[in-house]
């Protein structure tokens, strides 16, 4: 379980950040919902340390994390996985050796125990036939695969997604959303998931936190939230229709003409 009390974050004059605070429970995907610019990146960042926030705190599992020595932080850090928009995969290094960088970063095992562990994600993710591809022989979607095969490689207890469908095609994305989900739950994990996606919300949503111009507007589940009475809210989802709606029309009028 992961809490978050109170953050702020400002950058300049920009206030991104407005005094949020929260709980992400484990074996569940928690999803950080809102639009572009509503802070959820900035959140996620405070929450792994990769910011500082100028007020407020994070504490993994009943340790606190925000302020405290190196070593403790240094500690949680290596029980964290994390799944890049972007994959950031390693383009010089084949997909094994990318799955084995975190192992020999922050993982204390001999060779053929890394090896075996890259091998073992890899399956299970089903990728166990590709361990010597290089990146620009990956599809988006494979891409994604490996780059969750990465993050879960040091057995991760907490595992954070930042827009994980990103530049995928419907259905590769709720393949995308399925692995993470069966590999929270299998592994009992905290996961934190930040979206835009309405069709994530409603595959994996198990606790939503919407975020509007940096404040909390709205926390529940996939199962409530199109009975929210939140306005700000109810707009997002029925724009993210909107859009989902035109994106199919488009692709019918696109595959008609081929």
């Amino acid at each position: 379980m992961i809490e978050i009390h109170n953050i702020h974050k400002t950058f300049g004059d920009k206030k991104v950040l407005d005094g949020i605070s929260g709980v992400f429970e484990t074996g569940k995907t928690n999803l950080l919902l809102g639009a572009s610019g509503t802070g959820k990146s900035v959140l996620l960042k405070c929450i792994v340390g990769l910011v500082k926030p100028d007020l407020g705190s994070v504490t993994f599992d009943g340790t606190y994390f925000t302020n405290n020595k190196l070593d403790i932080r240094q500690e949680i850090r290596r029980k964290i996985g994390m799944l890049f928009q972007s994959s950031a995969l390693f383009d010089s290094m084949t997909v094994e050796e990318n799955v084995m960088f975190p192992l020999k970063m922050l993982a204390k095992m001999p060779k053929d125990e890394r090896m075996d562990r890259v091998n073992f994600c890899l399956k299970r993710v089903g990728l166990e036939n590709a361990n010597k591809k290089m990146p620009s022989e990956l599809s988006g979607g494979m891409k994604k695969r490996v780059g969750i095969a990465r993050a879960i490689a040091p057995d991760c207890t907490y595992l954070f997604c930042d827009e994980p469908n990103s530049g995928l095609d419907p259905l590769t994305a709720l393949k995308i959303d399925g692995l993470i989900k069966e590999i929270t739950e299998e592994y009992n994990i905290t996961t934190i998931v930040v979206t835009h996606d309405m069709n994530s919300v409603i595959e994996i949503g198990d606790k939503i936190m919407f975020l509007y111009e940096g404040k909390k507007l709205w926390e529940g589940t996939r199962d409530n939230i199109l009975d929210s009475d939140v306005p700000k809210l109810n707009e997002f989802i029925f724009a993210n229709r909107l859009m989902r709606d035109a994106k199919k029309v488009e692709e019918e009028e696109n595959g008609s003409h081929q």
